[in-house]
């Protein structure tokens, strides 16, 4: 049995050999066999007519030429006189003849292309040009006690033999051995990736001098790794896409991506016919569970807290599913927060119970103009040597979520009408605020995440505000309409680089690149529908004020930094407005100096003192308690 089995190893090595080096042996043989295929079409009885006739007219020129040249020679030798009448009619004669002769020789030429010799003639010809030679200049030099005289037959008889292995190993059907969990569908695409098939079918669709592997399955489809002759470059191939589909016969929605492969003249073909992360339940959420599956490598993907975020992706993409997850860590710890503006209010419903919800341009100014003033008091407490607060309880993370980025912007340019008590809210401070979280709030853990349908930055309604976008370190990107929105959200080497968003497949399947080294691989997300995010337990809100909902016992209240009396470090924008008042203050920007409050709090506490009756407005303007204006 060992015998057996040492022959069947070396069987199946030497098989193994043979069919590696079949596709590098597949070009010479395939240009062999269409040059004897055309040989063969060429020799027809009327081009053999023509050959034969042509031969036979070059055969009476040649005669003719020769008979010229001698009379020539004998009319010069008949006399010196180079203007005798002989001598110039010999000339004249001989001249036409040779003309005749050259004539009839490129007729000759182009028979014989037209009926060629057969590519075996040729070959031996060819051959036999440094065979014969050779062996004769062996036996010339060739002692009995000098044996290796004999190198130049040996080296004749060598690349004759090169030349036949070469054009067996070409014709050899390499053996494929198909994985038998292959789909009907991967084994007919591995069969046309096959190549002998590919050789001769690449002419017709102009992707000739290219030679496939074997397709190799692996989890997340076919593989196929193919070289590349002087005329292509693994960008030109890829312009190509559309050729190998149809070649492949591949269905128009299979993904197929085409990349440069492991040197300057190959490339490599995968077709998606199948996921790493088939079979991966993806549904629901737990703490600390992965944000998706690479379709790939099958590797769960995590999204770590604390990182400013793009999410991009068209209506219908399965943005809102795949972000929930994100954000239900972002607020499931005790030191964690969340923020929701949307301005659609759809998504802001589902997130009530365990975060702040911005819906109305009002609320989403206060919201951010309250994240702004806790930016500037956390970074004030960040202690020397460091670069980031400690969160806690005290000052956790705030996650800021913008759920559509487009409606944000749009709200930002409203212009608020102009009302009995002044001017109205200045809603660009909007806009404002949240660059400003963009730019400096990291430090002060207050983190955004921007989120848009359509993520773009010119144009009457943009999706992504240049300043914030600029400031962005992870995005992610489900499906998307056009390549350029793709360079936006990746950047300009997107397309080259593979990070092809806009030929994602719908639903739930996003790109994620946090990093320089980041692969463009497709991620398939976490589904997270709304009625799991309300089964959610509640967590506390955030608020700046004292005056929260029942129920949430944070307080984070900033204190006055210049104030002209003291009041309570629990006081709240409200009881420090009518101090303010109280102690002297008459106009708005009185009030702002004197609390330290952002002047759009301060307008919107006095308006709600004013409809209370505890401040009232004189006709100039000023602002007093309402026991002095009566």
């Amino acid at each position: 049995m060992d015998w057996k089995q040492a022959w069947s190893t070396t069987a199946t090595t030497t098989n193994t050999t043979l069919d590696a080096l079949a596709p590098m042996c597949v070009p010479f043989a395939d240009r062999w066999d269409r040059d004897a295929e055309r040989r063969t079409q060429l020799r027809t009885p009327e081009n053999l007519k023509a050959l034969m006739a042509a031969q036979r007219e070059h055969n009476s020129a040649r005669s003719t030429a020769v008979m010229a040249r001698n009379q020539r020679s004998a009319a010069r030798k008949a006399t010196n006189n180079p203007l005798s009448q002989n001598r110039r009619a010999a000339r004249t004669a001989h001249k036409a003849a040779r003309q005749h002769h050259s004539q009839a020789r490129a007729v000759l030429k182009a028979a014989q292309q037209n009926y060629p010799a057969t590519l075996t003639v040729r070959a031996v010809q060819a051959h036999a040009v440094h065979a014969v030679p050779s062996a004769l200049a062996s036996w010339l030099m060739s002692e009995i006690e000098h044996a290796l005289t004999v190198w130049p037959a040996s080296l004749s008889a060598g690349v004759i033999a090169l030349n036949v292995a070469v054009l067996w190993l070409g014709r050899r059907q390499p053996s494929m051995r198909l994985d038998d969990g292959m789909s009907a569908e991967e084994r007919r695409l591995a069969s046309r990736l096959d190549p002998s098939f590919w050789v001769q079918n690449a002419e017709a669709r102009g992707l000739s001098g290219t030679v496939p592997t074997p397709a190799k399955l692996t989890p997340a489809g076919l593989v196929a790794h193919v070289r590349l002759d002087g005329r292509w470059t693994p960008k030109t191939f890829r312009a190509k896409a559309d050729e190998i589909r149809a070649l492949l016969g591949a269905r128009t929605e299979l993904r197929m991506e085409i990349t440069s492969g492991s040197h300057g003249d190959r490339a490599t073909i995968t077709l998606r016919t199948r996921s790493a992360a088939d079979g991966i339940d993806l549904t629901g959420w737990a703490p600390g569970a992965p944000w998706g599956v690479d379709t790939i490598t099958g590797d769960p993907v995590m999204v770590p807290l604390g990182r400013r975020m793009l999410v991009a992706g068209t209506s219908g993409s399965g943005k809102s599913w795949s972000t929930r997850a994100l954000l239900a860590d972002a607020s499931e710890a005790a030191d964690h927060r969340l923020i929701v503006i949307d301005p659609k209010r759809v998504e802001a419903l589902n997130w009530q119970h365990r975060a702040r919800t911005a819906v109305r341009r009002d609320d989403v100014l206060a919201v951010t103009d309250e994240l702004v003033e806790e930016m500037h008091e956390r970074l004030e407490e960040i202690p020397r040597g460091s670069d980031v607060i400690a969160i806690s309880a005290r000052r956790p993370r705030i996650t800021v979520f913008v759920d559509e980025g487009a409606e944000v912007i749009a709200m930002a340019r409203h212009k608020a009408p102009r009302t009995e008590d002044g001017p109205g809210p200045d809603y660009n401070r909007i806009m404002e605020n949240l660059r400003t979280l963009a730019r400096m709030a990291r430090a002060g853990e207050i983190i955004l995440i921007w989120a848009t349908q359509k993520p773009t930055m010119d144009g009457k309604s943009p999706g992504l505000d240049p300043q914030i976008s600029a400031q962005i370190t992870y995005r992610a990107s489900l499906a998307l309409s056009t390549s350029s929105e793709s360079r936006i959200v990746f950047g300009e080497d997107a397309t080259e680089d593979g990070w092809h968003a806009h030929k994602l497949p719908m639903p739930g399947i996003a790109m994620l690149r946090s990093g320089p080294k980041s692969e463009p691989h497709p991620v398939k997300t976490r589904a997270f529908s709304p009625a799991d995010v309300i089964a959610l337990p509640d967590r506390p809100i955030w608020h700046r004020e004292t005056s929260q909902p029942s129920g949430n016992p944070l307080r984070l209240v900033k204190e006055p930094t210049t104030p002209t009396t003291v009041t309570p470090a629990t006081a709240s924008n409200r009881d420090r407005v009518r101090q303010a008042v109280a102690d002297g203050a008459r106009t708005l920007r009185d009030i702002t100096d004197r609390t330290g409050i952002n002047k759009g709090t301060v307008s919107r506490e006095l308006k709600a003192l004013m409809a209370a009756g505890t401040l009232l407005r004189t006709d100039d303007g000023m602002v007093l308690p309402g026991r002095e204006a009566a």
